[in-house]
């Protein structure tokens, strides 16, 4: 039987007119779909009747698929001539597990294909009319994750320092703890933050607010994962008629 080969697939930040014309095909080609929790599930429009849906959902604070089996998986159905599309939210190698999935494949033999998407830190940020760059704001933009497995807390000193865009990723459990501790790094607490959760997607909801206030402005929204934080002064471009805004002077 002729091997399959796995599609690393980018659903992008959530609007599924976002997805590439590569993941569209790449979806039209698949026999099986393994979903992502964070994947809108109108993906789903561009496959074909006979193909099979796995739901491989990873959530933080729920139930998941363990990474091990999806991996597994993946192989098995690769070797049994099946072309097999893992669809992740965002870019499958922006914090989607992608590099992992890849190794495992490759090792095994797998021939994989890496069709990026739109990762939520470029997006959704741009959904509500924010530059993650501005040059006349900053001099770059730093992509980092508020949850690590096991390799201790991100150097929230020297991020603070950077002089660069702050966008964190799964920074919504620790977000106190995160931006006090850039404030004691020496961001001014007035500096300009926001937090959008469902980014791009009809329930799209955010805040705008000093970094000192965003904690309590979050908690008083009611905000919750899925969502992006972003701290830095091209924050100032937000769209405020689509976000709670806390304080007049951020914007």
């Amino acid at each position: 039987m002729k091997q399959g080969k796995v599609y690393l697939i980018g659903a992008g930040p959530g609007d599924v007119d976002l997805l590439t014309l590569q993941a569209v095909r790449a979806l039209g080609e698949a026999d099986v779909i393994l979903l992502d929790a964070l994947a809108n599930r109108d993906v789903l429009r561009f496959v074909r009747r006979t193909v099979r849906v796995i739901e491989v959902g990873k959530r933080g604070g729920c139930k998941s698929t363990s990474q091990t089996f999806i991996e597994r998986l993946m192989v098995r159905l690769a070797r049994g001539g099946k072309a097999v599309a893992r669809v992740k939210g965002g870019d499958p190698f922006v914090f989607g597990r992608g590099g992992e999935e890849m190794q495992g494949l490759r090792a095994a033999g797998i021939e994989v294909v890496a069709v990026t998407g739109i990762t939520a830190g470029i997006g959704v940020p741009a959904a509500l009319g924010i530059p993650v760059t501005h040059r006349e704001f900053c001099h770059g933009v730093t992509l980092v994750t508020g949850h690590t497995c096991g390799h201790g807390e991100p150097d929230w000193e020297a991020l603070g320092k950077s002089g660069t865009t702050l966008v964190i990723y799964m920074g919504m459990t620790n977000l106190a703890s995160i931006c006090a501790r850039l404030i004691a790094a020496g961001l001014p607490g007035e500096t300009p933050a926001a937090a959008i959760q469902n980014g791009t997607l009809s329930a799209q909801r955010s805040v705008i607010a000093t970094l000192v206030e965003l904690p309590a402005e979050v908690a008083r929204a009611d905000l919750g994962s899925p969502a992006i934080v972003i701290v830095g002064e091209v924050v100032r471009f937000a769209n405020v008629q689509q976000s709670v805004q806390a304080l007049a002077n951020v914007a």
